[in-house]
């Protein structure tokens, strides 16, 4: 099966933004991955925790660009954009 380059760039965004979240989590939490995550919803902090993993997806976007792999950039893009409705969502609840 082949994977064209919007789709590495979706894949590459989103495991950056997760993994970059998942870091923060363990290094600045005493407790277990969920329980942080419970913790920051019912505080109203996980847009925030958001936006700080999302920001790993400059980097890769302006790789992307600058490596002419447009599609590629367009995938961080999107996830980027998704990123951002998803906080606003949560800003709203």
């Amino acid at each position: 099966m082949k994977i064209n380059e919007l789709t590495k760039g979706l894949i590459a965004g989103l495991f950056a933004s997760l993994s970059m979240m998942i870091f923060i989590i363990s290094y600045f939490s005493n407790v277990n991955l969920e329980d942080s995550i419970a913790l920051m919803y019912e505080e109203k902090k996980l847009g925030g925790l958001i936006s700080l993993g999302s920001l790993v997806n400059l980097p890769l976007f302006l790789l992307g660009m600058r490596k002419r792999k447009t599609n590629f950039a367009k995938g961080i893009l999107i996830i980027s954009i998704l990123m951002v409705v998803i906080i606003a969502i949560l800003k709203l609840i």
